[in-house]
């Protein structure tokens, strides 16, 4: 799956006998990725999973109107990263609670979650992350566990690369203070 790159799976899908199984390939190539970015926003397994399925279907619908002005994994986050925030402006809304109170319940579901099996520091640091607004949060995991460059993060999220650069210094700094703190 990784042995092919993007351009060639892109002319496999566009050529009708081959388009479902370039996606096939897509997906394999992406998934984990793509599940993992989703996972450190929404913390709750099922609902990574519900949501990196709905990412591919997304795409699947999309992209015979890709037009590869980004890269194919690029608009993968894209898509990835706004399922997720849709997501989670909806449990906001449907629990009728404060961001803060959603932030709880995040945290609540990674304390008690049988698929996280993190030690007690990986713990903490999520629960640091946790503890960041929403854009600091996207930015510091896109950063730190993806190692998307600056550039590829402006893609996705549509923010200079200034901004993003200042978003992870203060959301590195709120981390290491929570770290020293508890």
């Amino acid at each position: 799956m990784s042995h092919y790159d993007d351009d060639v799976l892109l002319k496999m899908f566009h050529n009708p006998d081959n388009s479902g199984y370039a996606f096939n390939l897509i997906v394999r190539k992406y998934q984990e990725k793509v599940y993992w970015h989703i996972r450190r926003m929404v913390i709750e397994h099922e609902d990574a999973s519900d949501l990196t399925q709905d990412t591919f279907v997304k795409a699947w619908k999309g992209l015979g109107e890709f037009r590869a002005d980004s890269g194919l994994f690029t608009w993968l986050y894209r898509i990835a990263t706004n399922e997720a925030l849709s997501f989670l402006k909806k449990k906001k809304r449907w629990s009728f609670l404060p961001w803060s109170d959603v932030e709880y319940t995040l945290e609540s579901s990674l304390e008690t979650s049988q698929a996280f099996s993190g030690s007690e520091i990986e713990r903490k640091l999520q629960k640091a992350i946790l503890q960041l607004p929403e854009k600091q949060r996207l930015v510091f995991n896109m950063r730190y566990f993806d190692e998307l460059k600056y550039e590829e993060m402006s893609d996705v999220l549509g923010t200079s690369v200034g901004a993003l650069k200042a978003s992870y210094h203060h959301a590195a700094k709120k981390i290491e203070d929570y770290m020293k703190a508890y």
